[in-house]
């Protein structure tokens, strides 16, 4: 029998604006966002990330210590330094998530990015914090916090996001940039620590958008062993060898879930072939702990949708069409 509380149907959370956002409202935004995760049978359900600038604003926004630049980075997202340690200040997402439960019996879901990426991205020298892992150990401490907040609201998955991590599994990996892998696995660890998990909930990585060209085995399995995460998010859209091998090496006691379509491309994949991926994954892993997802967010960045709405309900029917192949009716 399937795992009851593997959300064999996932998305990263963050969904396509309405066009009309600033006339109707940002809850009646999520509200809407809730009604289409309902009717494309999702398994989980987010705010869409509607009341966010992109997916590192629930930190950004709301915690001191940081400031915004006018300068931008890849993906169109705004940079952002740290002038000094950031200081809890407060819920990040609670308050969202909180409405989110009152608006669906569908297990909520929320998205923040990792303290490791935010540490890797806003730590200038000489500007405050004395290194990025000190400033890493602290964020971790905030968004611990906040993952035990959103557990005590009814919160049954969470996940953190940390584009990077994948691009230092290589067999040369690039400079890791402000932080180290092992300090970046170190400060991830601190975040995803929860003394007690109640039934349903899981801690969720998503450590990149799309895997490397080749996969260093060992450094694989040291990522996966320095965080103690439940779920692991993996990009399984290309149908690579490397996918593969990133999925091999993940323990058997972790469950997974794959992204098996493009959220980029607004193309829709074949039927059959993601079938045969998937055959294939079953071959390395257990698919009674697996999910299925989109690759990645549609919208990371609110003013830069991937696709549009209808594209992403195309998208996210066919994520859903490939569970119940997979798995039937038993989610």
């Amino acid at each position: 029998m399937a795992d009851t509380y593997n959300y064999r149907i996932d998305h990263h959370g963050s969904l396509v604006r309405p066009a009309d956002l600033t006339t109707i409202g940002v809850q009646r935004a999520v509200e809407g966002a809730v009604a289409l995760q309902r009717r494309l049978r999702s398994t989980v359900v987010t705010d869409g990330d509607h009341p966010r600038e992109d997916f590192r604003s629930a930190v950004l926004d709301a915690v001191p210590g940081f400031r915004r630049t006018d300068g931008t980075g890849p993906g169109g997202l705004v940079r952002w330094v740290a002038e000094s340690l950031p200081k809890p200040n407060g819920p990040l997402l609670a308050d969202w998530a909180e409405r989110l439960v009152e608006l669906t019996v569908i297990a909520p879901k929320a998205s923040l990015p990792s303290p490791a990426y935010l540490a890797a991205t806003t730590y200038r020298p000489g500007l405050g914090p004395s290194s990025a892992r000190e400033l890493g150990e602290a964020l971790a401490e905030i968004i611990r916090t906040e993952i035990e907040l959103l557990v005590s609201k009814g919160v049954r998955l969470i996940q953190l996001n940390n584009p990077l991590l994948l691009d230092q599994l290589a067999p040369d990996p690039a400079a890791p940039g402000a932080l180290s892998f092992e300090d970046a696995l170190a400060v991830e660890a601190l975040a995803v620590r929860l003394d007690e998990r109640p039934e349903g909930v899981r801690i969720a990585v998503a450590p990149g958008w799309a895997a490397p060209a080749a996969v260093d085995r060992a450094r694989a399995e040291k990522l996966y062993g320095g965080i103690a995460a439940d779920r692991w998010i993996l990009p399984f859209d290309q149908g690579t060898a490397a996918e593969l091998d990133l999925l091999r090496a993940l323990p058997e006691d972790r469950d997974v879930c794959l992204g098996v379509v493009d959220a980029t491309v607004p193309e829709l994949e074949d039927l059959d072939t993601l079938l045969a991926r998937i055959d294939a994954a079953g071959e390395v892993k257990d698919l009674e702990d697996a999910a299925v997802s989109p690759s990645r967010g549609f919208a990371d960045v609110a003013s830069r949708p991937l696709l549009s709405a209808e594209e992403q309900r195309r998208k996210l029917v066919l994520v859903e069409t490939l569970a119940r192949y997979c798995w039937g009716n038993e989610f």
